[in-house]
């Protein structure tokens, strides 16, 4: 019975249910092929069907490590063996209100992440998995540019604004940058990548850091600014939030040169 796990030694001495059998199966710790191999042999048409999807999980599992590999072959692509490369991206260019967000991350050469991708495409809940994951191993820089400075000098060269101080926030300098469709003024190798978050793994870590550090920050402008909801909408224009504009006018924390608040204000 050494081969067996504790919990594994009574599911093949005694059947275990099909409820305990899908507990197990589906449990956080991956059971050992020996278990595995047992229930192959079960009869049981539950315990069949629980197999099946149990490889197809596998099979997804395998899937999206094999896509997280591929993106970090592809950050290295572009550089030579062993450098430090920051993948740099923002986020909140389209919003009413608030700051234009970037961030800056440098993965850790063994790190892996299966499932990390362009933040838009994550839940919350993978968002906030996947940030906590990468801050507690990786270098992470952060950068914003404020709306009054989006107003002063346009969301463009806010963003590169942005992005300029995130890479001057990490905390170790980066021997290559790779960027999000954008070229900075920065005396460090670069390589912009249209759709990068989707293509590149260090980039798409900066867009999740990114993403959680302005929604993160828009919660807490909420809470001086409860009327326009930006724990809801991030300072997007919805229903809601052009109707508070209609009531309450701009808050500090508007961009005044956008064109639904220059309507506003005209």
């Amino acid at each position: 019975m050494g081969r067996y796990k504790k919990k594994e030694v009574k599911a093949v001495e005694k059947r275990l249910s099909i409820a305990e059998v899908k507990a197990h199966l589906f449990a956080e710790k991956q059971p050992s092929d020996n278990w595995i191999n047992e229930l192959r042999a079960d009869e049981r048409k539950g315990v069949r069907n629980l197999l099946v999807r149990y490889d197809r999980m596998l099979e997804r599992e395998a899937l999206a490590l094999q896509q997280f590999r591929n993106m970090r072959a592809h950050d290295h692509h572009f550089s030579f063996p062993d450098a430090q490369i920051a993948g740099v991206d923002e986020v909140g260019r389209g919003p009413l209100a608030g700051p234009v967000t970037a961030a800056a991350v440098i993965l850790p050469a063994s790190f892996e992440l299966p499932g990390l991708t362009d933040s838009k495409k994550l839940t919350a809940d993978q968002r906030e998995q996947f940030y906590e994951k990468i801050t507690a191993v990786g270098d992470v820089g952060i950068g914003m540019a404020s709306s009054e400075e989006i107003d002063e000098i346009n969301i463009y060269h806010a963003t590169r604004r942005a992005m300029v101080r995130a890479v001057n926030d990490l905390p170790k300098p980066p021997d290559h940058l790779l960027i999000d469709a954008m070229e900075l003024s920065l005396d460090v190798p670069q390589t912009p990548i249209i759709k990068g978050d989707a293509k590149s793994a260090s980039i798409a870590a900066a867009s999740v850091i990114a993403k959680v550090t302005r929604d993160t920050y828009m919660k807490t402008l909420h809470e001086h600014y409860p009327a326009y909801r930006f724990d809801e909408n991030a300072g997007y224009g919805t229903k809601a939030h052009l109707g508070a504009l209609d009531r309450e006018g701009p808050s500090p924390e508007h961009r005044r040169s956008f064109q639904p608040i220059i309507i506003r204000e005209a």
